[in-house]
C-alpha cells in the first residue's frame, strides 16, 4: 500500500524532476533560437511551423535525450536536501528501514521508466520526423557521407560503388556499376565522375567505360565521354544523417538495418545502437536511482554541493564507458546489444556496493 511516506517522496521526486527537465529544455531552446533564428528568417519559415513542427518536437527530443541524467541529478538534489535537513536520519531513528525508505524512489523510477519507454518507442520518433522535415526544408541541413568506398546493392544482383560522395553537390567520384547473374559478372560500368539530377531523377556519367561479358567468355568494351542515364537509386540512398535513426519506428529500424547489412553498409551498427538504446536507456534509470539514493542519503560536510559533484563525476564515467562500448561496436564488430547494456550492467554492481555502505 502507498503510505504518506511514499507519497511525500514520490511528490518530491516527480516535482523536482519535471522542474529540472523543464529548466534544461528552456535553456536548450534559447540556445537553439540564437543559433538558428537567422536561417529561419532567411528561409521565410512560417511562425506556426517554427513553434509546432520544430520547437514542440525539439522539446520532446531534447527532454528524452537527457532524461536519465536529469533523473540522476534530481535524486541527488532532493535526497541531499532531505539528508541535510536531517529528515533521512529522523526516518531511520523512528525505526523505518533503509529498504523501506528507498521503496518510493523505485516506484517513482518505475513511473519514469514507463514514460521513457513510451516516449522512446512511439512519441519521440514521430516528433523527430517532424523536426527533421523542418530542418531539411528551412534550415537546409544535408546528409553526410563520411565513409569512402561506399557500395550498395540497389537491386538484386546489381551493385553500385563510389570511391567518395559529395551529397551537397549531388556527385561522386570513381563510380562503378556491376550486374551479376548466378555468381558471374555480366556487366560492368566504370566512370570517373557521376552527377545526380534530383529534379529529373537522372545521372550524368563522365569518361565512362562499359564492359559486357557474354556467356561464351567474350567481352565487349565501349568507351564514352558522357552518358545521361537513369538508375534505380538516388544520392540519398548512399548516406543519411545519423540522427535520422531516432526518427524511425521500431519496424522501420529493423527493415533499414536488414537493408544496410545486405548492402554492406558500415552504418548498420549505428541504427542497431539506436534500436537497443530505446530499451536500455530507460532501464538505466533504475541503476542510477540506486546509485543516487545511496550517495545522497548520508548527511555529511559539504552537503548538496559535494553530492552534485559526485553525481557529475559518476555521470561522466557512465557516459564515457557507454561511449567506449558503442565505438567498439561500430569499429571492432563488438556485439551491439552487449555494448548498449554494458554500462548499466557494470554500474549496477557500483550501485549495490554503495547501497551496502549507505547509512542505515
Amino acid at each position: 500500500m502507498i503510505k504518506k511516506l511514499d507519497l511525500y517522496i514520490i511528490r518530491k521526486f516527480l516535482s523536482t524532476f519535471f522542474f529540472m527537465i523543464g529548466a534544461f529544455v528552456v535553456i536548450a531552446v534559447v540556445f537553439d533560437i540564437s543559433d538558428n533564428i537567422d536561417n529561419m528568417i532567411k528561409s521565410n519559415a512560417p511562425w506556426h511551423k517554427i513553434l509546432i513542427d520544430y520547437y514542440i518536437n525539439f522539446c520532446f527530443y531534447f527532454g528524452n535525450l537527457l532524461s536519465s541524467f536529469i533523473i540522476f541529478l534530481t535524486i541527488i538534489w532532493f535526497t541531499s536536501k532531505l539528508a541535510q535537513q536531517s529528515e533521512i536520519v529522523a526516518m531511520l531513528s523512528s525505526g523505518i528501514s533503509y529498504r523501506r525508505i528507498i521503496r518510493p524512489y523505485f516506484i517513482s523510477a518505475a513511473i519514469l521508466v514507463g514514460l521513457s519507454l513510451l516516449l522512446s518507442h512511439y512519441v519521440v520518433p514521430y516528433a523527430n520526423r517532424k523536426k527533421y522535415d523542418f530542418e531539411m526544408q528551412y534550415l537546409k541541413y544535408t546528409n553526410n557521407i563520411d565513409e569512402k568506398n561506399v557500395h550498395r546493392e540497389i537491386e538484386p544482383g546489381t551493385i553500385a560503388y563510389f570511391y567518395q560522395l559529395n551529397p551537397s553537390k549531388n556527385n561522386g567520384s570513381k563510380f562503378c556499376l556491376e550486374k551479376w547473374d548466378n555468381g558471374q559478372l555480366k556487366y560492368k560500368l566504370l566512370s570517373d565522375w557521376a552527377t545526380y539530377h534530383p529534379e529529373r531523377n537522372t545521372w550524368t556519367l563522365e569518361n565512362a567505360q562499359i564492359r559486357t561479358f557474354a556467356d561464351d567468355g567474350k567481352e565487349k568494351l565501349e568507351i564514352r565521354a558522357k552518358i545521361d542515364t537513369t538508375f534505380n537509386m538516388a544520392i540519398e540512398d548512399f548516406g543519411t544523417r545519423s540522427e535520422i535513426a531516432s526518427a524511425m519506428t521500431w519496424d522501420e529500424l529493423n527493415t533499414y538495418i536488414s537493408e544496410q547489412q545486405l548492402a554492406g553498409s558500415g552504418k548498420a551498427q549505428i541504427f542497431e545502437i539506436e534500436k537497443y538504446n530505446r530499451t536500455a536507456g530507460p532501464f538505466a534509470i533504475f541503476v542510477l536511482t540506486l546509485i543516487g539514493v545511496s550517495i545522497a542519503s548520508r548527511k555529511q560536510r559539504g552537503g548538496t554541493g559535494l553530492h552534485l559533484m559526485l553525481a557529475v563525476i559518476i555521470g561522466f564515467i557512465f557516459v564515457f564507458i557507454s561511449r567506449i562500448a558503442t565505438v567498439s561496436a561500430i569499429n571492432l564488430n563488438f556485439p551491439v546489444y552487449i555494448a548498449v547494456w554494458v554500462s548499466s550492467f557494470l554500474f549496477s554492481f557500483v550501485g549495490l556496493w554503495l547501497y551496502s555502505r549507505a547509512q542505515k
